[in-house]
Formats: structure tokens, C-alpha cells, sequence
């Protein structure tokens, strides 16, 4: 048995340019599949023109204080059912609390973190001042309630609250 120490293999050109391709391969994959991730999962845009939403945020504050001068108490309750759908329940009585009639109240159940999922809710006034709506396939978790009351057209309230459905 002779003690003999093994050579170490020489750095080739081959090998440099094998070790080059396998890491810039690496980096390319990833990066092709991190960006597919991202893509796939990505929600969508708040708004399609920032500039026409900047123009029309003057209009909204204006909303916001007329509606803040009308004083309306607009109370709403979200009950999510064991088979996924959810009863909106929404009460509105003017300054005096007297029940407001007449108007055409939407709802809106949002997820804060993925448009895709938002749900409308229909609402009918079933009593004086008193508004129902159902929505099939509320999940549970967190969601953002936004609420209109329209009157011959016209928004008269606006609302979003966050809750937590179970």
C-alpha cells in the first residue's frame, strides 16, 4: 500500500463554464418563478387612474361634509351562518331618530388583502328604516363592510368598517 496523495483535479474551462451555466440557471429559475408567484397571486389596482381619483377626491370631501351635516345614525350588524353566508341587518334613522325611508341602501363585504373576493349584498327595505341583505360564500376571517344609501340617484351615505366575521 503506498501512501500516495491524490492530485486535485485541474480547473478546466469546461468546468468553469459548467459551474457559470448551473448558477445563473439557478438564479434565472427563481427569479422565473418567484415572478409567476407574484403575478398569479397579485389582486389588482385600488383604482385604474390615480389622476381621475385625485380629481374627484375634492367631490368626496364635500360628500363626507354633507353627510356629517345630515347626522344620520345608520347602524349595521353582519351575522356569518355555519354554511358560509352571511345576514346583513342595517338600521337608519335620521337626526331625530326617526326611521329613514325610501332609500336604496348597497353593501359591499370586502377582503383587505384580495379584491377577487369581494361580495355584494342586495339589500331590501323589509320595515320602516330597516334594510336586510344575504351573501353566499362569506368566509370567515376579516373583511371590510362598505355601505351606500342612495336617495333618487344621489349618495347620501357612505360608510367602510372593518370586522371580524367568525
Amino acid at each position: 500500500m503506498s501512501n500516495q496523495a491524490s492530485t486535485p483535479r485541474p480547473l478546466t474551462g469546461r468546468v468553469v463554464l459548467a459551474s457559470l451555466l448551473g448558477f445563473f440557471g439557478l438564479v434565472i429559475g427563481v427569479n422565473l418563478l418567484m415572478m409567476t408567484l407574484a403575478i398569479r397571486t397579485l389582486p389588482g389596482t385600488e383604482v385604474d387612474s390615480p389622476y381621475a381619483a385625485s380629481i374627484a377626491y375634492e367631490g368626496e370631501i364635500a360628500a363626507a361634509r354633507e353627510q356629517t351635516q345630515r347626522a344620520w345614525n345608520v347602524d349595521a350588524k353582519v351575522e356569518r351562518r355555519s354554511d358560509g353566508s352571511a345576514l346583513l341587518r342595517v338600521e337608519a334613522r335620521d337626526k331625530n331618530g326617526a326611521p329613514l325611508q325610501g332609500l336604496k341602501f348597497f353593501g359591499r363585504l370586502e377582503r383587505p388583502a384580495d379584491k377577487r373576493a369581494d361580495l355584494e349584498v342586495a339589500l331590501a327595505e323589509v320595515d320602516s328604516g330597516i334594510y336586510r341583505g344575504n351573501a353566499a360564500g362569506v368566509g370567515a376571517g376579516l373583511w371590510d363592510l362598505v355601505l351606500e344609501g342612495d336617495q333618487a340617484g344621489i349618495r347620501m351615505f357612505l360608510s367602510k368598517n372593518r370586522l371580524m366575521l367568525n
